[in-house]
């Protein structure tokens, strides 16, 4: 474990699903610094089946160190987050973290999933999020560190994970939007500097034949007919960063091909990352799982064809790059 640095002494951390599981553990992290911990859940009377109340979880924050305010909240429910956002503030002067924890999942078909679970993930991933947020971002942006921190199960792009589960067709739309980028721009705009900022292209530099045109040339000693008859997809990388640029590989037609700018037909997957990125994964140093959960790759298209290029990236391994 991390050990703890001090810097979250005195900061205030709003913390939804906080009761127990990795919210009560980032609360008790936190309240080893000296925090101040607000555990926003529903859980106030014990559960048959699981563990902890918000009163159960307050009294561990406190025995840690730091100081904490358990609230009764349903994150679905505006009116319950109001009250416990003001309660917050005037316990403790403000609001410096949100950290977005609680959720809800069903490991079930499309088919065998009915709509009140699925209501009920909507409302509390999709809904309850974007309800946070917007009524606690007023007062992060009072803060001097002001930071969101969205929490999701790890996405490993193994399709064995999500082919036989709702959120695999749901992932490029909910998972991979650019969100992200545009509440940094807005937090921005207001003075607050924001733990994350999108990638300016700004003041890149032309790709050219250099690193990336050099990793292509290595991606087409490795591409044949077979490669092509297994993948059947035409990938479009935008690269940003040092060496930015448009590329593009063909897996579709004839023994495949490679080539800068944009591919002669629509692309079925295209990848967003920075050029080093770029190469590390291509050479085996940056795992394609790693890069995308870290929010490093953006994909859209068609997932199950973005995984496909796991293949070939060990073919280069192979090859080494």
């Amino acid at each position: 474990m991390l050990q703890n640095t001090g810097k979250l002494a005195g900061r205030t951390l709003f913390i939804t699903g906080a009761s127990r599981g990795i919210g009560k553990a980032i609360a008790l992290k936190a309240a080893r610094d000296g925090a101040n911990v607000v555990i926003a859940a529903k859980t106030s009377e014990p559960h048959p089946k699981l563990p902890g109340t918000i009163y159960t979880a307050a009294q561990e924050v406190e025995a840690a160190g730091g100081r904490a305010l358990p609230c009764v909240v349903d994150i679905r429910d505006e009116q319950q987050i109001g009250e416990a956002v003001q309660k917050a503030v005037d316990t403790f002067g403000g609001i410096d973290i949100l950290v977005n924890n609680a959720s809800a999942i069903s490991l079930t078909g499309t088919l065998a999933t009915p709509m009140k679970k699925v209501d009920l993930m909507l409302g509390i991933n999709l809904r309850g999020t974007y309800l946070t947020s917007k009524l606690v971002i007023p007062h992060l942006l009072k803060s001097r560190s002001p930071h969101i921190l969205n929490l999701s199960p790890p996405l490993n792009l193994n399709p064995v994970w999500f082919k036989n589960h709702t959120g695999h067709p749901l992932l490029p739309d909910f998972f991979l939007d650019e969100a992200p980028d545009v509440l940094a721009q807005q937090m921005a705009q207001h003075g607050a500097t924001p733990a994350f900022k999108p990638p300016s292209s700004s003041s890149a530099t032309p790709a050219s034949s250099g690193p990336i045109g050099s990793t292509f040339d290595t991606i087409k000693g490795v591409i044949n007919e077979d490669v092509v008859k297994a993948t059947q997809a035409i990938y479009q990388f935008d690269l940003s960063g040092e060496h930015s640029g448009v590329w593009f590989l063909d897996l579709k037609s004839g023994s495949g091909s490679v080539g800068q700018g944009q591919p002669p037909i629509k692309p079925d997957v295209v990848m967003m990352m920075d050029s080093s990125d770029f190469n590390k994964m291509f050479s085996g140093k940056l795992k394609p799982t790693m890069a995308f959960m870290s929010g490093k790759l953006r994909v859209k298209g068609d997932m199950s064809l973005a995984i496909k290029l796991d293949k070939l990236m060990g073919r280069m391994n192979k090859a080494k790059l």
